[in-house]
């Protein structure tokens, strides 16, 4: 089944970032909790959110990831910055120290396709990227009913 594929594929880009990470990466003081990482991707997924719209995202209280945001603030990984349209408002922007960690995973999302596209012509990776057009895009509109 497609959707099999899919989880294969995705499974292989998880451990490949996992293991770069983890070779980076220590136990030790003001290391990341797994949600704290989770609540991180979900900072950068959502790029730039209030912290109204992060508690939203994730179904919990203000309050509540007020006190997330507070913890990731003081490891290092966030910052609030003041809204553009209105002062009042704050935004969570993700620090370099949590962006290098984006940049690894995105050099073994590289290094995957490069691997990929030496298989095939140009004529099935141009086909390829079609389907992939396709089914982006049909994401995208499940996504909107979300």
């Amino acid at each position: 089944m497609l959707e099999n594929h899919f989880l294969k594929i995705s499974d292989k880009l998880r451990l490949a970032f996992y293991k770069r990470i983890f070779s980076v990466v220590r136990e030790r003081e003001g290391s990341l909790s797994a949600m704290e990482v989770f609540s991180l991707e979900v900072i950068y997924l959502l790029g730039k959110p209030t912290v109204s719209e992060f508690a939203d995202f994730i179904g919990i209280s203000r309050s509540a990831a007020s006190y997330k945001v507070s913890m990731l603030i003081q490891k290092g990984y966030i910052l609030k910055e003041a809204s553009e349209s209105d002062k009042r408002e704050f935004r969570l922007v993700l620090t370099e120290k949590y962006l290098q960690y984006i940049k690894m995973y995105e050099e073994s999302l590289k290094l995957f396709v490069k691997q990929g596209e030496s298989k095939y012509s140009p004529e099935q990776l141009t086909e390829f990227e079609k389907n992939l057009l396709i089914l982006e895009d049909g994401y995208s509109e499940m996504e909107r009913m979300l």
